[in-house]
């Protein structure tokens, strides 16, 4: 798979209700996984929040987004990030070191509890950035 870049949209609690609104307008498959899916012990009431949803539609649209996770503050405005994705580690880690040089790392680019490698920075013109590294499922 090649690396992918596409917008990411954080939601305060209806994110859910945002990504079907999306599909409807554009169609396409929708995935979802809550907080609860991934067995977040500070989710708590969140469980059921998304943690990471995607519609990906049949004319090349992607779309990434979440509710705010437990703890963190909501900025509407401020509320839409960039993600880049694939498999290649190289490129990728290329991209984040670049990224993230002279800005400021949020989550270090490490293995996560999903299994893939991702980390999230706000580089120096203030834009946030997430990077995924997709692990190959055996």
């Amino acid at each position: 798979m090649p690396s992918r870049l596409n917008p990411y949209i954080n939601f305060d609690g209806d994110a859910r209700q945002a990504l079907g609104f999306y599909q409807g307008v554009f169609g396409g498959t929708l995935e979802v996984n809550t907080y609860g899916d991934f067995g977040a012990k500070e989710a708590g009431a969140a469980a059921d929040k998304i943690m990471h949803g995607m519609l990906e539609t049949e004319g090349g649209f992607t779309l990434m987004a979440a509710d705010v996770p437990p703890g963190m503050a909501f900025n509407p405005g401020t509320n839409i990030s960039v993600s880049v994705s694939g498999e290649d580690a190289d490129e990728l880690r290329g991209y984040w070191d670049k990224l993230s040089s002279g800005g400021t790392i949020a989550v270090p680019l490490d293995k996560q509890m999903w299994g893939d490698v991702f980390g999230m920075c706000t580089d120096r013109f203030g834009i946030t950035w997430l990077v995924n590294i997709n692990q190959r499922q055996g």
